[in-house]
């Protein structure tokens, strides 16, 4: 599994929405669904790449997917 380096979260949103997740709310952070997923994105840049891979398998994605739609 391939590392995916810290990124602006805005764009770690845009992404997620074109994998078909939606913003729910944001604050401090951004939470994002799916309808069966729920992923909570910090609104801080950069995140960190460990925060990232997580968010990223926890979306169900790979990080070559991720990176795909970034």
């Amino acid at each position: 599994m391939g590392r995916i380096p810290g990124i602006n979260h805005l764009d770690a949103i845009r992404a997620l929405e074109k994998a078909g997740f939606r913003v729910v709310r944001q604050g401090k952070h951004a939470v994002l669904t799916d309808g069966q997923r729920i992923l909570t994105i910090p609104r801080h840049n950069p995140i960190n790449a460990f925060t990232m891979g997580g968010i990223v398998r926890d979306a169900g994605l790979s990080p070559e997917a991720f990176r795909e739609l970034l």
